[in-house]
Formats: C-alpha cells, structure tokens, sequence
C-alpha cells in the first residue's frame, strides 16, 4: 500500500470522527437548549379574589432564566419569572379578569435571545361569564354605650290592673229616708197612735163626732124655726 493511500485513509477516519463528535455536540445542545415548546398557559377563574389566574410551566431542564409577560391585546396586565432550574416549574401569574377575551403569554430568556416569543401550547380563552368573588354581608355597627332593650320573657303575663269590685245588693245599704221638713210637728206630750194602740177607733170617733155636729146643726135650726114663729 502507497503512502498516499495510507494518508487518504487516515484522513477519511478522522474526518469520519469528527463529523460524529460535531454530530453529538449538536444534539447534545438541542437537548439542553430552552425552547418555546416547552412552555404551556393557561388561564382561570379565581372565585377566591375575582381575577384571573394565568398558570406557566416551563419543562426547561437547561436551568434558563426566562421572564414572562401576559397581555390583553397589547396591553401589559401582569409578569412572572422563572429561575434557572433543571427540573419542571410552574408560576401562578393573577391578572384582572376580562370576560369573552384571549391573553397573550410572551416569554424572553434572561441574558440571551434564544427564546423571544409567546407561548402556543394551553387555553387562554376567557368565556362570556363574570368572574366575582364572593360578597360577605356587612354587619350593622351598634353604639357600645347603648344597652340593649330587654325584653320581658315568653312565660311572664303582662300585668294589668285589677278590676274594681262590684258591690252586691246583699251589701248594699240603701240611703237613709229624709224626713218631709215641712210637716207640722207632733205636740208635746202626744205619742204615735201605733205606739198607743188607739188607731183603730179613728173611724169610729170621726162617725160619732159627724153625728153630733149634724145633730147641734139641727138643733139650732130647730131653736131659730121656733123663735120666729113666736114673734108672729
């Protein structure tokens, strides 16, 4: 075998060798290299606080430095970082809730400009419904000075006054008569005749005193007669 032909041999098995070692190099790189694929967002509800949370996961095992933007058009709502890590890491990213919209997640490594661009992977579209937090009643405020009105228990009756009695007839007395002030008085010495006994024979005294009178008048009638008959 000629020199030359050992040289080209030679030659071609390096050559061989250094395309296999470029070869590795190369998809070592790619494999140790932050790419966008491996970035997903999504974005939710928080009912807790009423805004939206935008979830980021960053599969990198680089350890790459990557900042993150979110954005509502072009408008700048929130960010998030991710430190260089060489395991799996996710961020919660809150920004105000817009309703029926689609944020944009924009992510830049740190220090160089590997990756410059939004993430593809994830739902980032909101639905047509409010997102609200809870409300909590607002209690009254009561003055700590004023003491609470009380309140008489279930069980005690009210009280009320008692009724004036009604007086029977059994009890009461009637009113004393009032003598006729203008009645002649009894004389002196004379008792009532129920007292005596003696008012049973008034009718009969009364009779014989009308007989008397009556016998007088004509007594006289008859004296008056008598006389005028003599002078004639």
């Amino acid at each position: 075998m000629s020199i030359n032909r050992r040289t080209a041999i030679a030659v071609r098995s390096i050559g061989v060798a250094s395309a296999a070692a470029a070869l590795s190099l190369a998809v070592g790189g790619t494999a140790f290299a932050c790419d966008i694929r491996d970035f997903t967002a999504d974005v939710s509800c928080n009912t807790a606080t009423g805004k939206a949370d935008v979830k980021v996961t960053d599969t990198d095992t680089s350890g790459t430095a990557v900042d993150v933007t979110v954005y509502v058009g072009d408008k700048n709502v929130g960010s998030g970082h991710f430190n260089g890590a060489s395991t799996t890491q996710s961020i919660d990213i809150q920004v105000p809730w817009y309703a029926d919209s689609t944020y944009r997640v924009h992510v830049q490594t740190v220090g160089s400009n590997r990756v410059d661009s939004d993430v593809t992977k994830g739902s980032l579209t909101t639905n047509g419904t409010t997102c609200a937090a809870p409300t909590t009643p607002t209690p009254t405020p009561t003055d700590s000075t004023t003491p609470p009105a009380s309140t008489p228990p279930a069980s005690t009756p009210p009280t009320t006054a008692p009724a004036s009695p009604t007086p029977s007839a059994s009890t009461t007395s009637p009113a004393p008569a009032v003598g006729d002030t203008n009645a002649p008085s009894p004389a002196a010495g004379t008792q009532d005749l129920a007292e005596t006994g003696g008012g049973s024979n008034t009718g009969m005294i009364a009779g014989i005193a009308a007989a008397l009178v009556a016998a007088g008048a004509g007594a006289v009638f008859f004296l008056r007669r008598k006389t005028a008959t003599a002078r004639h």
